[in-house]
């Protein structure tokens, strides 16, 4: 185990903050660091930073440039650009090869089964729940002032915090055959959450009265590769009517995966000056295998009109075997005051050990959607709901919907979508294709709470592309 003890001293009040290597890490999102800043006045009339003084720029790009890089999380896959187009809402509609991701019960209907080959599917989500686009334009590089920084923190949700998640799927060589399907997959999922207190202390510093916690604060990525077979099975058929279920057994082979486990952190400022401790326990490793399985149920209510749920990953388990660590690192500091400055007031510690190989289990998703399946006009709702926080998931509902139009050319169909709800912010999409016999080549993009780019929190694209038989 390779442990660090540290001592820090700082000589004098300078300017209107204090950083320290060592407190940065308390608050970063990788392995289980994490970054805070702490602010102090020039004197002791003046020991508590003014909430109206500008921030630099360089500070605003550093704090918005997280939010647009920084890994993130959607529940849904992201290699179908048919599905992104309609705001995910998918689950009675997916045939062929998308069947086994989104319900592989749609597989056991008799007399709509499709065979094909998916060439290539890719997809990257990566978004953030309270900044669009236009607010990293208008603020990169910009001086703030005290109406600015209110206005960044009241996008902020003061439940849930600044949220930045990401989900990126790749897909390639799928094939599905009557009521059967494989698929091969390498997803990339995580998500973060920094609470409000934290971005109120980067933006306006410490203040009399001020307590900052970090504890609903977390941090949970993974990343693996999964080879499923899907098979679907009629159970029931009354003229048109057909009830169908179906499942997906995955093996993954785990590729890395970092979560904090243990995180705990208080600053508070008084009368008597400024005070402090915490600490946070990540683990990590680098290889790992396990399984996975999905299941689902569908019925073909007539002609035109589905319905369908299915759960996914509702058993699973990755036993992570390689490269195993505990990540940790602590601080303390007693009540800070400009008469103590000059002495060594912050006491922090870290650490990193090798442990036992330890397992994880992916985070269950329900999936409940109903669909108008032929005509010219298509839609699709679903319902999405996980049953814990993760990466991959969030415990409050999401509802999509989504539309497809081929009434102009059929090879060339139109779609949009709308989706809102869980962790991740509202949005509208968009996309199409060209279909040319067997052949076709589908694009997504999603933007934000208008259908401007300019409110797009993130960056949401997909494309697939493939032969259908």
């Amino acid at each position: 185990m390779i442990r660090h003890k540290t001592k820090h001293n700082v000589s004098g009040c300078r300017n209107t903050r204090m950083t320290t290597q060592h407190s940065n890490k308390m608050l970063s999102s990788s392995a289980g660091q994490r970054e805070t800043t702490y602010r102090h006045a020039q004197d002791s009339s003046n020991c508590f930073s003014n909430r109206t003084k500008p921030i630099t720029g360089i500070l605003t790009f550093s704090i918005l440039v997280l939010l647009f890089i920084s890994a993130t999380v959607s529940a849904g896959s992201q290699s179908s650009a048919r599905s992104v187009a309609m705001g995910g809402a998918y689950t009675s509609l997916a045939t062929g090869v998308e069947a086994c991701r989104y319900n592989p019960a749609n597989l056991g209907f008799e007399g709509i089964k499709q065979s094909g080959i998916e060439i290539v599917g890719l997809g990257a989500d990566i978004s953030n729940n309270s900044f669009s686009l236009g607010d990293y334009n208008d603020y990169t590089g910009a001086v703030l002032t005290s109406s600015d920084k209110e206005y960044l923190l009241g996008r902020i949700p003061d439940d849930d915090g600044l949220n930045i998640s990401a989900d990126i799927e790749a897909s390639a060589i799928s094939l599905s055959f009557g009521s059967y399907a494989i698929s091969v997959s390498g997803i990339g999922q995580a998500d973060v959450s920094l609470s409000k207190d934290i971005v109120d202390l980067i933006l306006n510093g410490n203040t009399f009265g001020d307590t900052v916690n970090v504890t609903s604060s977390y941090s949970d990525a993974v990343g693996y590769v999964a080879a499923g077979v899907s098979y679907g099975l009629p159970i029931y058929t009354f003229g048109s009517r057909q009830l169908a279920v179906g499942v997906t057994a995955k093996y993954i082979r785990g590729l890395g995966m970092e979560k904090v486990v243990d995180l705990d952190g208080l600053a508070v400022t008084d009368e008597t000056g400024f005070a402090g401790e915490g600490h946070v326990i990540a683990k990590t490793a680098t290889g790992g295998l396990g399984y996975a399985l999905d299941v689902g149920a569908a019925m073909h209510l007539s002609d035109d009109y589905t319905v369908g749920a299915r759960i996914k990953n509702m058993l699973s388990t990755i036993s992570w075997t390689a490269d195993t660590k505990e990540h940790g690192y602590s601080f303390t500091f007693d009540t800070m005051t400009v008469d103590n400055m000059d002495g060594d007031y912050i006491s922090s510690e870290e650490y990193t050990k090798d442990i036992q190989s330890f397992s994880t289990s992916l985070p269950a998703v329900m999936n409940i959607g109903v669909a108008n399946t032929s005509g010219d006009l298509l839609w699709a709702v679903d319902w999405e709901q996980g049953f814990r926080q993760a990466a991959g998931a969030s415990k409050k509902p999401r509802l999509s919907a989504g539309l497809e139009w081929t009434g102009l050319l059929q090879m060339l169909p139109l779609r949009a979508g709308f989706a809102t709800g869980g962790n991740k912010t509202t949005a509208f999409s968009f996309g199409s294709g060209v279909h040319l016999g067997s052949f076709y080549l589908d694009i997504a993009t999603v933007t934000g709470k208008t259908l401007l780019p300019s409110s797009s929190q993130g960056l949401n694209v997909a494309l697939s592309t493939g032969f259908y038989f």
